[in-house]
């Protein structure tokens, strides 16, 4: 394994916001001990992150921007699937499973992006 990448702190940063994402649907459904689990797991990642942020060099610290802008496509993108997926299927059963599902499809996108273009490269 290598050292602190852009690549990774942006993917740990989208494990982050689905994390908050499920945060509404454990709100809603009364689900204290989860929701309480939740946050403090997502305390644990926010916490990782800085530490991260902190061991990238300046290069790394460049292509962060353009990798962040990349993930909040893959949201974008991921919540415009499963909303489309929702709206064929007929099953929604509320805002929160949209915006969780959806946060969980865009971070698949974004970490299959990030592999891909690294295979890419790497067969150069």
């Amino acid at each position: 394994m290598g050292g602190p990448s852009a690549e990774r702190l942006s993917a740990l940063l989208g494990l982050l916001v689905v994390m908050l994402a499920t945060l509404p649907r454990y709100l809603d459904g009364g689900h204290e001990t989860r929701l309480s689990l939740m946050l403090m797991a997502s305390a644990v990642v926010a916490v990782v992150a800085v530490l991260h942020w902190r061991l990238l060099d300046a290069v790394a610290r460049q292509r962060l921007p353009d990798l962040l802008r990349r993930l909040g496509f893959c949201l974008l993108a991921g919540l415009a699937v499963m909303a489309g997926w929702y709206a064929l299927a007929a099953t929604l059963t509320g805002w929160q499973v949209l915006i969780s599902h959806g946060a969980t499809a865009g971070l698949l996108m974004h970490v299959l992006s990030l592999w891909w273009r690294r295979e890419r490269s790497d067969a150069r």
